[in-house]
């Protein structure tokens, strides 16, 4: 049976900060030898050179190292998944995961959270964008929930990836191997390899069936409500993280998950936190809130047709700001708005994650 999990969500000081994972560790509140996985926002650009996520990702992984006893491979494989630019008003931090002795956790029979991982093989340039992706991802979902102990789909609230994205390097590298690639943008294929993982999770999970290589991109119809990928150039497979709910493991947390219509659906993250379990008013406010919500997870997508509820807007065709940092920096503004607390985790380029114009949120609180 997995073991309960302690979450916590903590500030980041600046781009190279980990201590106040360390103040966790040092305080007795998680111990580094339970870490399970780590997922965070850093302050670059959030594109395809955007290095604060490597600086980050060693930062954390030296305390986590210096603190425990596992061996530099294992910490290696802890997955951390950072996902880059800290628009507007969203302010840098990580949520840590991390297991709890049976001696300490807090017994119950009721539905708790529950984290699983896996890697998937190796994912080739050629694949990204394709269906042999897709497959990859799936079964790695399916390792991740296993090893969760998730036994139902319908627990499962929030999958969170990472996956590599082209480069110029790996572009030559398949056009060596006499092989062809969906893009030859680096940018683009950030777009890409995000949409393509949704579907994979979407396969996983049964929410689709699975789609065509003509789909990718393309159906925005085909999506996950519970998908939240990010992309970059620190490594060559799908690091998958599946959190969800499952009876008997214990604990204090639950996570929820819905889905905002648009960029300005403040009751779509409103039914995350209801459905994670917290009892509110029908039109609750922050202040309902009273403590409970650790964190909510949001993916956003400017919509393809250029507006939001039936307004148009310029995001599309700006040639200054690219769309990315505009809408990640409006929906953080809203959510920030509904948790009070500009620390969430808002990340952009969602396609086939939520609808069309809108993404998947999950919230996890403390029952205690």
């Amino acid at each position: 049976m997995p073991a309960a999990i302690e979450v916590r969500k903590i500030p980041i000081h600046s781009v190279a900060d980990a201590s106040e994972l360390e103040k966790l560790i040092d305080n007795g509140v998680l111990e580094a030898d339970r870490v399970i996985a780590v997922i965070g926002k850093t302050e670059g650009n959030g594109g395809v050179n955007d290095y604060t996520r490597i600086i980050a990702d060693r930062a954390f992984r030296e305390v986590i190292a210096a603190k425990g006893t596992r061996s530099a491979q294992d910490v290696q494989e802890i997955p951390i998944v950072w996902s880059g630019g800290t628009d507007g008003v969203i302010s840098p931090h990580a949520t840590v995961f991390a297991t709890v002795p049976d001696d300490r956790a807090v017994l119950s029979d009721e539905p708790r959270l529950a984290v699983g991982y896996a890697m998937s093989e190796r994912l080739l340039p050629e694949e990204i964008g394709r269906t042999p992706m897709i497959s990859k991802v799936a079964d790695a979902v399916k390792v991740a929930m296993q090893r969760a102990g998730i036994t139902d789909v319908a627990d499962v609230h929030y999958v969170q990836t990472k996956t590599p994205l082209l480069t110029i390097q790996t572009i030559r590298d398949a056009k060596s191997r006499g092989e062809t690639v969906w893009t030859e943008q680096t940018h683009e294929s950030m777009d890409l390899s995000n949409g393509v993982t949704a579907l994979g999770i979407a396969v996983a999970l049964g929410e689709i069936e699975l789609p065509t290589d003509a789909d990718v991109m393309h159906d925005r119809s085909l999506y996950s409500a519970v998908a939240s990928c990010s992309s970059g150039v620190e490594l060559d497979r799908a690091q998958v993280v599946v959190v969800g709910n499952a009876r008997g493991v214990g604990g204090r947390y639950r996570i929820g998950h819905s889905v905002m219509q648009d960029a300005l659906d403040a009751d779509g993250i409103w039914a995350a936190i209801k459905d994670a379990g917290l009892d509110l008013p029908e039109r609750p406010r922050t202040s309902d809130l009273d403590g409970r919500l650790v964190n909510v997870f949001l993916k956003c997508e400017a919509s393809q047709d250029g507006t939001v509820r039936g307004r148009r807007n310029a995001m599309l065709d700006d040639s200054d700001v690219h769309w990315h940092r505009q809408i990640k920096a409006c929906v953080g503004g809203v959510t920030a708005a509904v948790t009070g607390d500009p620390a969430v985790f808002v990340s952009v380029s969602a396609a086939h994650q939520g609808p069309e114009g809108g993404g998947p949120v999950a919230a996890i609180v403390d029952l205690s």
